[in-house]
């Protein structure tokens, strides 16, 4: 397990009701599941739609299951934005 800190931007940040917060996960699913249990409703709605960034690196379209995490590492949940 490496222990993690979530960052959440924009409409992310409003469902969550914070800016970050530290997890425990092995992979993206994983703490994503963890996200999931500790807010659920509208975050998860939100998540639907979010794109990633590992420790700075876009998860694009990689199966969340084979994205493994690192100690100390970023997970960054990116809302889709609006405007260029």
């Amino acid at each position: 397990m490496a222990e993690v800190t979530v960052r959440y931007w924009a409409a992310a940040k409003a469902a969550a009701g914070v800016a970050e917060e530290p997890y425990e996960a092995e992979t993206l699913a994983g703490v994503l599941d963890a996200v999931r249990g500790r807010h659920p409703g509208e975050l998860d709605r939100v998540l639907l739609r979010c794109s990633f960034l590992i420790d700075g690196d876009p998860v694009g379209k990689r199966a969340h299951e084979t994205v493994r995490l690192t100690e100390g590492g970023t997970v960054e949940v990116l809302p889709p934005f609006a405007g260029g």
